[in-house]
């Protein structure tokens, strides 16, 4: 009789923490391939952003003679040409600037924290808030290589290099290598892509090789590695990087 009983048996606790460790391995997995996934979606975005921007302003080139977006481009103008640079790219691209606060085309998906450098607005350090939610960005993730015309707060170094406003593309000797239009963090630099946290003090926020979006004068963008040279009081745009970098602040 005892044969017709069916024995039921459970899982042993060794049998059930395998399971677990199995079941916990592969949601890490899942996690990993999930941001990994948005990551690229986030950079793909960026890329296509740069490219349109670098199109508008090649298009602005082209009807001004061939000359770059400068402070001289207009009365309206100011210095902050890494900004102002979107009022002409506004006007090539059909934009209006009563909808380009919260223009799509000038947002970076991963811009979720800024950084700038100094003690007085706008430079207010490590600012959990988007860089393209500001007013002193003209609301653009993206900045133009028009550093020469930056203000800095002492005592930060001003730019060595010339940048490419008021030029004319056609004069620029390495349109492949010179950067047009970049993230805000390439400037400095720091990522929106690979941060590296947390940025307790003003300092952490500076890393040689920070990952980048970048469009060139050519046309073409790329995700870019940035060079800094370790001096705090100093910024990637002020210098050209040395060999092994694919890229140049300056036209010459």
């Amino acid at each position: 009789m005892n044969d017709n009983f069916l024995v039921k048996k459970g899982f042993t606790l060794i049998e059930l923490l395998v399971v677990i460790a199995i079941v916990s391995s592969l949601a890490a997995l899942l996690l990993v391939s999930l941001a990994s996934a948005k990551g690229r979606a986030s950079r793909s975005v960026c890329l296509n952003n740069l490219r349109q921007i670098d199109l508008g302003i090649r298009m602005y080139s082209d009807d001004s003679r061939d000359v770059s977006p400068s402070p001289s481009s207009g009365a309206h103008i100011t210095n902050a040409i890494l900004y102002s640079y979107k009022t002409f790219v506004l006007n090539e691209l059909g934009l209006t600037p009563a909808s380009s606060q919260h223009s799509k085309l000038f947002s970076c998906p991963s811009d979720t924290f800024y950084y700038s450098p100094g003690d007085k607005p706008p430079y207010s350090g490590y600012t959990p808030q988007s860089e393209h939610d500001q007013a002193f960005s003209l609301f653009s993730s993206y900045t133009f290589n028009g550093n020469e015309f930056t203000n800095l707060v002492a005592p930060y170094h001003g730019p060595a290099v010339r940048g490419i406003a008021g030029m004319k593309l056609s004069s620029i000797k390495h349109p492949a290598k010179t950067i047009m239009i970049s993230e805000g963090p390439a400037i400095i630099p720091y990522s929106w892509h690979q941060p590296k946290r947390p940025i307790a003090n003003p300092q952490t926020c500076y890393f040689n090789n920070a990952m980048d979006m970048v469009g060139f004068v050519d046309g073409h963008v790329s995700y870019t590695k940035m060079y800094w040279d370790g001096d705090t009081n100093s910024l990637s745009m002020a210098y050209n990087p040395p060999e092994g970098y694919d890229y140049q602040w300056s036209g010459d």
